[in-house]
């Protein structure tokens, strides 16, 4: 679609940012609904973050998405947070107005939208859950979890005082009980463990793998990779050779994209099979 003076304009902000489908996915959408609108690519470095939000606000943009590293940032960016997003503690979707920039999170709402309609069986009170990686997409995903009824989650991450960090400002803003793991202990934690979600960058593309011995987990558990880069990683192949149900991270890329397109392009967009095997179109 051509654009005009009135074209709609957001994008996604990360640091790096060309593996991000963002813009793919909100291309598609764009032209299913025949929006005249634009949706951006946007590598910002740490250090320039919030002058480059300011900058965008100021440009006209209607807002953006946030990911790695600057979820953290964005909630301090911001004039308003939704009351969820600040007991998490990470802003992933920014809507800029005349009267400032607000910050809500939807990981959470995309993360477990996505495990309800996998189809995988999912539920909150199955059992332990534990999660790999403390950075502002696991700390939603903990916050989820237990906003959702999990009465135990484990949190383990290589660096271990992000994950006490995490631990010690969601325990008391939730209920359920948080359990930080040893990073050289994670494999013995499984032993019980109904729910287990990769939620670091191990296992991208260009990323080190995923070290994870899942001998003790059960088979009846489920295994979640919000990684999209590759679909199948090594850790969700590993899982389902050994009989575990899997579910990848792109349902949870496109979940949690529909609350910020119906914020800046006026439209709530629908996540179909269609949608879903454009996004790995070459």
């Amino acid at each position: 679609m051509s654009h005009s003076g009135k074209t709609l304009t957001a994008g996604v902000i990360g640091w790096p940012i060309s593996h991000s489908r963002s813009p793919r996915l909100h291309g598609h959408w764009l032209d299913h609904y025949g929006i005249d609108g634009a949706y951006l690519p946007l590598p910002v470095r740490p250090e320039d973050f919030d002058m480059a939000v300011k900058g965008l606000a100021a440009a006209g943009f209607r807002g953006a998405n946030v990911t790695v590293p600057h979820k953290e940032a964005a909630l301090r960016v911001c004039d308003r947070v939704d009351p969820f997003a600040a007991k998490i503690g990470a802003v992933n979707t920014l809507v800029f107005a005349e009267d400032g920039i607000s910050g809500s999170n939807t990981d959470a709402f995309g993360f477990l939208e996505n495990l309800r309609s996998a189809g995988a069986g999912y539920r909150p009170d199955a059992g332990p859950a534990m999660v790999i990686g403390a950075g502002g997409a696991g700390r939603g995903i903990v916050a989820a979890l237990l906003n959702d009824g999990a009465s135990e989650v484990r949190i383990t991450n290589r660096t271990q005082s992000r994950a006490e960090q995490v631990a010690d400002e969601l325990a008391g803003r939730f209920e359920g009980k948080i359990e930080v793991v040893p990073w050289d202990q994670r494999s013995d934690a499984l032993a019980d463990v109904a729910l287990l979600v990769n939620s670091s960058s191990l296992g991208m593309s260009d990323q080190p793998d995923l070290e994870l011995d899942l001998g003790r987990l059960s088979p009846d558990a489920l295994v979640n990779d919000i990684v999209y880069t590759p679909l199948e990683t090594s850790l969700l192949g590993r899982a389902r050779a050994r009989g575990n149900q899997t579910v990848d991270g792109l349902g949870m890329l496109l979940h949690q994209a529909r609350p910020g397109f119906h914020a800046w392009f006026g439209v709530n967009p629908e996540v179909t099979k269609s949608l879903r095997s454009r996004m790995f179109e070459p």
